[in-house]
């Protein structure tokens, strides 16, 4: 007989993980809290705009294309993709802006206008993060971990130092560039894996490879529009997908799990995967008997930032913006500061800024501008009213005099979301709008585990667990707890 699996949150990894084990003869319901599907990657519309809500890059997709094929699909039947030309453009402090486009060579003349040979030098840079971008995707990321050992590995060990999983993200690129401008291009990502660049293992140098090499993509729709492709992909599987399902505990029967309460409802299980938040799945669904990590664990976590995010609908177009703009404060050590070390809401900060309506000319009114702000921000940062309506209007004033583009004027559509939003729309701990950090000692093995220790059909996937954050490594988590969850069962998973 099939097994009966409960799914619990239907962002793109409880999606991923539904489709993949419905595929494979499981009986799946999957459970989403909110009114729509997506986590997330949902989308909200007021006064004829349409905003993505949270993920707003398609990076990687190869591994979009690789999970559809997996599924013996095809992506491009589920949602289209266009290849930006440009970028990105970066705001400077004290220097000129500049775009990031899909022509590497005009990219290694920006770097050669940065400082003498520089141009070269991104070159061998590339090399290398190609090269590790290849053994993470080979050998690390599609994997289990469930001791030190497999992770400290032979291969970790012999090629350790030219992986850089010891050496810090920023002084190893200072090995590279001495020009701000530089190094900044090559380690703002690193914010997006939740940390900074003095925290953060000199491995993730991949995500330049990642954006200079691979690419960025836009979604037809938006990384909503991605996500609707997925939900339709697990639907063709078979998933049985339930919104507005808060889930609020279990019902257990010797050590497993017997069914999901959702208020009044109960879904038998006989698997339950569990891709929301896992500090709240751990701490306030599971009774304490079952818990595997205790108060003292979560607090001496690293936890990813959270997110002030400004979502604008403009009534004229910005002139000074490309789809994808950053900027870059002269000293933004101190931002990273005013997140891991001393949080307040930061002075001066760095920010990102998409207007999509460059590329998706249907998320606006025409001659209108879809505009989405985001400044990371500290998690567990007091936010309330008065103090998000003062900080809004600091960060508007900011972006004038960065970019010139006046953000007070034409506003058709204005809505504030940020850590008491994340709380309460995925029970976001601390209201992190990513989950954990990626420090070395929260890679791979050092993650909260795909598997219960004390209820064997108890899974977890998404963000809290290897490989971590960012849309296209929560795919690749379904994966890994799809085929850790078909070894159980002695099936093993595949095309």
């Amino acid at each position: 007989m099939a097994e009966k699996t409960v799914v619990i949150g239907a962002g793109f990894s409880g999606l991923a993980t539904s489709a993949l084990l419905a595929h494979k003869g499981h009986q799946v319901t999957l459970l989403e809290k909110n009114d729509s599907t997506g986590g997330r990657a949902r989308e909200w519309k007021s006064g004829g705009f349409t905003f993505d809500m949270g993920p707003s890059w398609y990076l990687m997709p190869e591994v979009f294309d690789a999970f559809f094929e997996y599924l013996g699909k095809r992506r491009e039947d589920y949602f289209s993709l266009h290849q930006l030309s440009t970028y990105y453009k970066v705001f400077f402090e004290k220097a000129d802006a500049v775009t990031i486009t899909g022509d590497l060579d005009e990219t290694k003349k920006l770097f050669d206008s940065f400082e003498p040979m520089a141009g070269l030098r991104l070159q061998k840079y590339l090399d290398q993060a190609e090269y590790k971008y290849d053994v993470a995707m080979k050998e690390f990321l599609y994997r289990e971990y469930r001791s030190i050992f497999q992770f400290f590995n032979r291969r970790i060990i012999r090629e350790g130092l030219k992986l850089n999983i010891f050496t810090n993200m920023d002084s190893f690129v200072k090995n590279y560039f001495q020009d701000l401008r530089a190094r900044q291009i090559l380690e703002y990502a690193m914010v997006f894996l939740g940390t900074g660049p003095k925290d953060a293992p000199a491995l993730y140098s991949i995500m330049s490879h990642v954006d200079l090499n691979l690419g960025v993509y836009y979604p037809e729709g938006g990384m909503a529009g991605a996500a609707a492709g997925f939900r339709r992909l697990a639907e063709d599987c078979g998933v049985r997908i339930l919104t507005a399902r808060s889930v609020t505990g279990y019902e257990y029967e010797k050590n497993r799990i017997a069914a999901v309460v959702c208020g009044d409802e109960r879904y038998p299980a006989d698997l339950v995967v569990n891709s929301a938040d896992y500090h709240h799945a751990e701490t306030d669904l599971l009774t304490r008997e079952y818990r595997r990590y205790s108060p003292a664990y979560w607090k001496t976590r690293v936890v990813a930032p959270s997110m002030f995010i400004i979502y604008m609908g403009i009534n004229r177009r910005l002139e000074n913006m490309e789809h994808h703009n950053l900027y870059f404060a002269e000293d933004w050590d101190r931002h990273f500061d005013q997140i891991f070390k001393k949080p307040e809401w930061p002075s001066n900060p760095c920010f990102y800024l998409s207007c999509n309506s460059k590329t998706d000319t249907t998320s606006a009114p025409p001659g209108g501008e879809n505009v989405f702000i985001l400044v990371p921000v500290a998690p567990g940062l007091d936010d309330n009213d008065s103090q998000r309506e003062v900080y809004a209007e600091e960060v508007l004033r900011h972006i004038e005099k960065v970019t010139g583009e006046d953000l007070h004027s034409d506003v058709a559509v204005r809505r504030i979301y940020s850590h008491r939003d994340f709380t309460a729309d995925y029970n976001a701990y601390k209201g992190t709008a990513l989950g954990l950090s990626h420090t070395l000692f929260q890679t791979a093995v050092f993650r909260p585990a795909h598997q219960s220790a004390k209820l064997r059909n108890l899974f977890y996937t998404g963000q809290f667990t290897h490989p971590g954050v960012g849309v296209p490594m929560t795919l690749i988590s379904g994966q890994v707890v799809a085929e850790e969850i078909e070894k159980m069962l002695g099936k093993p998973l595949g095309v």
